[in-house]
């Protein structure tokens, strides 16, 4: 962490001393950035595996860094990408030893997991953010980073889970997929190794957890004044500025909410434990987290009515609107309507702008790495001016990051070609804005939340000159509009420079450009779910954000709905900062103009918008998505149990099943397959039968239906088990069709799986 001494308060409280130790990391971790180069093999591997030769070059690499280690773990910054590298490696070698790990897993999938890799009968675990602290897997010897981890602490934690062992170094790579992906990883490992981490932030009198803490003080005594709670509270770092004026705000929304949860003498200063404790108690009691409940979407195709997948809440929030393209199981569709909570598309030829659906669980990348990797192309262009070839400047570069000359010099080779065009070089001193077909890029090296807030800005000011919605996205290094025959990147530079050289509160502008947005409105549901002052199943779907926000004005919900806002979805200090660049002169801003074709750098920037790389030919979907449920499916762990004797359970990999599964204990061919853990259900089969509470009577019955359907179909029957909720009536009409695995029982399960997936919506 970059801030330890925050931390240090955090976590003992205000006032009170705290001691840092400080541990070097640099002399004990070791990494490398590899950027690899498609070669003719990889075009021949990238037909087997349907998909790309950029993305078969980097699966060959990685392979052939698992085999030459015994225990690798392998990070991906989305669950969606380690589901697709996963399926990859499957179809390339289903007996190639790695696994899968993620908290959406059933909890036998998951085990397997942790266990095949700490008992050596795997060589790699594929794996986001769920083993990057606490799960005991053993000893790692090596670290994959599958792309730029986007933050300094990431990249630590990460790698630091190698190396162990006494004498060893930490020791990983990461693997990139661009020329923005690799110099960014250049930028992180190079902060890692200098200990330039990003600080933390530790909330500032979050007025939700305030609330619930004086219900919590209300159940105890009955009745507190402000200036004991405030005595009290205040101890915690996060609320030593507390005030009365604060802890009355948020008694009068205890008061004023019905059921009401205090009474409130605002003369006295005092609350009261109300007469009607029941709602306090479900208050508490009901909040005792405050981690959000994410919604999802389901996708329905409107030419058939079929289901596609589903849609986070986080993803919808920012772009839910008709018109928007997305990706998703590698095609592209376009949002036609939302109704409830069905998302209506229809599927798109033309990819370009759609935007990828698990962007929602990236990880933001901070203002000051995106700047220095805008430092980086500052100086190619500088060093290019004195006359610098493009492998001397390789050279110098890779002397100052953790990048072999060749990785440097691919990594930099956009920006070299930009040069010697001699097209203006965007960095971190120089903003520059193209047009290209229906987009205006703006090429901005400031960071993911700095970006946001650019965006938002300069959107809601054109919007509102133009009287025409535009369509923005963007990324750490650079912001894409889109509003055919409205705007043009003049108009953007204008706004740009004038948002510099006005003298503009950039607070209230981004809190009333963020107010139309629904990211605002994901927000302002999240606090007011919190407060208790929505249900946790009311249904907003259909609540525009106008009258979400005017019923909540004036209120303590708003007022921690801007703070939350101010803190997770922008940045105010650095955008007001690149701002005053802007107006001093510091950053400069351009047009580049009268070219027949994008610059070197905007290429970048398309390419990523086109998402070339994140699509599957149509021909070849069908394909992939049967071979990729086999790969899934086999290697899916599920807990079996006997229901004839009721004395053998084991967690089993499908894929090591015989065709004919029996009780190794009694021979008994009904077999039951369930989703628990092998200690969870050990504990049940331990009652003998006797006091089972009602959810193990559903386990019991689950086991003696589904052990029928084992003991008549075998091991088929336990590859439909370890699918995605498919019911036991779908389960027997599947294996009385379909006896041998056939594309045709591969095909009935993934239809099974959509129908299960809508279901869950009705």
């Amino acid at each position: 962490i970059g801030s330890p001494e925050k931390v240090g308060l955090f976590l003992v409280g205000n006032g009170r001393p705290v001691e840092i130790v400080h541990v070097p990391v640099a002399r004990k971790i070791r990494f490398r950035i590899l950027f690899p180069e498609p070669s003719e093999m990889d075009h021949v591997l990238a037909g087997k595996l349907f998909t790309h030769p950029e993305v078969a070059a980097r699966l060959r690499l990685m392979r052939e860094m698992i085999e030459g280690h015994k225990s690798v773990l392998l990070f991906t910054n989305t669950r969606s990408i380690a589901e697709v590298l996963t399926s990859r490696f499957k179809i390339w070698d289903i007996e190639f030893p790695v696994s899968i790990h993620h908290g959406s897993l059933a909890k036998p999938s998951r085990i397997t997991a942790e266990r095949g890799l700490k008992d050596g009968q795997l060589r790699g675990l594929i794996a986001t953010s769920s083993l990057e602290l606490g799960i005991d897997v053993g000893r790692i010897d090596y670290v994959i980073q599958y792309m730029s981890p986007h933050q300094v602490t990431r990249l630590i934690q990460r790698v630091g889970r190698s190396g162990h062992s006494i004498g060893q170094m930490a020791d990983g790579v990461i693997i990139t997929m661009d020329p923005d992906d690799t110099l960014e990883a250049m930028v992180i490992a190079r902060r890692a190794l200098d200990e330039e981490m990003e600080f933390v932030t530790v909330p500032d009198k979050p007025l939700d957890v305030l609330s619930h803490q004086m219900a919590g003080l209300l159940i105890q005594n009955r009745k507190w004044y402000a200036n004991e709670l405030v005595d009290m509270l205040s101890k915690a770092y996060p609320y030593r500025n507390l005030t009365e004026k604060d802890v009355m705000a948020v008694a009068g929304y205890m008061y004023s909410r019905f059921p009401r949860l205090a009474w409130v003498s605002e003369q006295d200063k005092l609350l009261m434990r109300p007469q009607r404790i029941k709602y306090l108690y479900e208050y508490y009691f009901n909040k005792l987290s405050m981690i959000p409940d994410e919604k999802q979407y389901l996708i329905i195709d409107q030419s058939n009515d079929s289901a596609v997948g589903v849609l986070d809440e986080a993803f919808v929030a920012e772009h839910g609107e008709p018109g928007t393209k997305f990706i998703v199981r590698g095609s592209a569709w376009k949002m036609i309507s939302i109704r409830g909570d069905k998302i209506y598309v229809v599927p798109v030829n033309d990819p370009t702008g759609a935007i990828p659906s698990w962007v929602g669980e990236e990880i933001p990348v901070p203002y000051e790495i995106a700047a220095e990797v805008g430092l980086i192309r500052r100086r190619v262009d500088e060093l290019r001016k004195q006359g610098r070839t493009l492998a001397q400047i390789a050279e110098t570069i890779s002397e100052d990051y953790e990048a072999d000359r060749v990785t440097s010099k691919r990594a930099i080779a956009d920006t070299y070609a930009q040069c010697e065009m001699g097209v203006p070089v965007p960095s971190d001193k120089l903003v520059t804005v193209e047009e290209w077909d229906d987009f205006v890029i703006v090429n901005s090296h400031f960071g993911t939340l700095v970006n946001r807030t650019l965006a938002r800005l300069v959107g809601h000011l054109l919007s509102d000159e133009a009287g025409a919605s535009i369509g923005i996205q963007q990324d750490p290094y650079r912001i894409v509009f889109q509003s055919p025959g409205v705007i043009g990147a003049q108009d953007v530079a204008n706004v740009l420079k004038r948002l510099g050289e006005e003298n503009i509160n950039v607070s209230d502008m981004a809190i009333e450009a963020s107010r139309k947005t629904g990211l605002f409105k994901r927000r302002l549901v999240h606090v007011a779910r919190r407060f208790g002052a929505i249900s946790r199943g009311a249904d907003l779907s259909n609540t525009s954000l106008r009258q979400l926000a005017k019923s909540f004005e004036n209120t303590v919900i708003m007022e921690e709905t801007v703070r939350e806002t101010f803190e997770k979805d922008v940045d105010i200090p650095n955008t007001s900062k690149v701002l005053a660049g802007i107006g001093t002169g510091e950053v400069s801003v351009i047009v580049n103009k009268g070219k027949a074709k994008p610059s070197p750098i905007v290429r970048v920037g398309l390419e990523r918008i086109s998402r070339r790389t994140d699509l599957i030919p149509t021909e070849k979907m069908k394909r992939i998505l049967v071979e990729s449920a086999k790969a899934r499916l086999y290697n899916e762990a599920r807990t079996l149990v006997c229901t004839s004797c009721w004395n053998y359970s084991e967690i089993k990999v499908v894929k090591d099943l015989s065709k004919v599964v029996k009780c190794p204990e009694c021979g008994s061919v009904n077999i039951g397959v369930l989703s628990l853990s092998d200690e969870d259900v050990k504990r049940i089969l331990e009652k003998k039968g006797l006091r089972l509470s009602e959810r193990e009577k559903d386990v019991v019955k689950r086991a003696e239906e589904t052990g029928k359907l084992v003991g008549k179909f075998g091991e088929m029957a336990v590859v439909v088990f370890a699918a995605r909720r498919v019911s036991l009536d779908d389960a027997g009409r599947i294996l009385r069709v379909s006896k041998t695995p056939s594309d045709r029982f591969f095909d009935m399960i993934l239809e099974a799986e959509r129908d299960a997936l809508k279901e869950r919506f009705l």
